[in-house]
């Protein structure tokens, strides 16, 4: 009868979607509990409890509750049976993600009201480079960055930017509105007709994706060029 009990506590004898790691591939983390989501942490129980149990155990010494489990010390959950202090590091380190990604999502994302505004987002990546590179500023409905990424580099005299790329990338983010960035390393702020061309592209593009080019900026040095200021757009 021991033999049998152990065998049923072992995890890996459980049907498959019953175990915590099988059914997270099959189902995805929503599907699971609070109990089995700690299992995984756990990774193993002891000779007498599997991991699901251990994690019972680690609930239920906080009233189930997660906020209080993510104040617990490593040696409080070391006091609790089946955790040692590799397992209490990981259950902490796991919380202490959780906070920080928390933290990070309730931090304002930076608004953009005018061209210095988006200038002064991009500046740091444009402004003291010897070749040329496109950039792109992907923003939400309240013309908040969502994020922003480089498209391509190239030498002294130019960058390609392919549109097609461009709106990829937009659309991957679900970005309502862009801002396009390019620098001129020779300290020339004056359009080039491949960049008036490469505007009117966006901005056509833009229409039907319902994705609003907002502005294009040239970059050299200190200063900026703004399609938009210029009544281009």
């Amino acid at each position: 009868m021991k033999d049998e009990k152990n065998s049923f506590l072992n995890i890996k004898n459980w049907a498959a979607e019953d175990r915590p790691r099988e059914k997270l591939l099959l189902k995805g983390t929503s599907a699971l509990s609070d109990t089995e989501l700690i299992a995984i942490l756990l990774g193993t129980g002891t000779a007498s409890m599997s991991a699901v149990d251990v994690a019972k155990n680690i609930l239920k010494s906080v009233d189930n509750n997660l906020d209080a489990l993510a104040k617990l010390t490593v040696k409080d959950l070391m006091k609790i049976k089946g955790i040692g202090e590799a397992k209490a590091i990981t259950i902490v380190s796991a919380l202490e993600l959780g906070r920080r990604r928390k933290e990070v999502g309730t931090q304002e994302r930076p608004k953009i009201s005018a061209s210095k505004d988006a200038y002064e987002q991009l500046k740091g990546e444009l402004m003291d480079l010897s070749h040329e590179e496109f950039w792109i500023l992907m923003m939400n409905r309240a013309h908040r960055i969502i994020k922003k990424q480089k498209i391509s580099l190239g030498g002294v005299h130019g960058t390609v930017a392919d549109p097609k790329i461009i709106f990829k990338v937009a659309l991957e983010e679900l970005a309502s509105g862009i801002i396009v960035a390019h620098n001129h390393p020779s300290g020339n702020l004056t359009p080039s007709q491949q960049d008036i061309d490469l505007t009117k592209k966006l901005k056509e593009a833009g229409k039907l994706l319902e994705i609003q080019l907002l502005d294009h900026l040239i970059v050299a040095g200190k200063n900026y060029y703004s399609f938009a200021d210029e009544g281009l757009l």
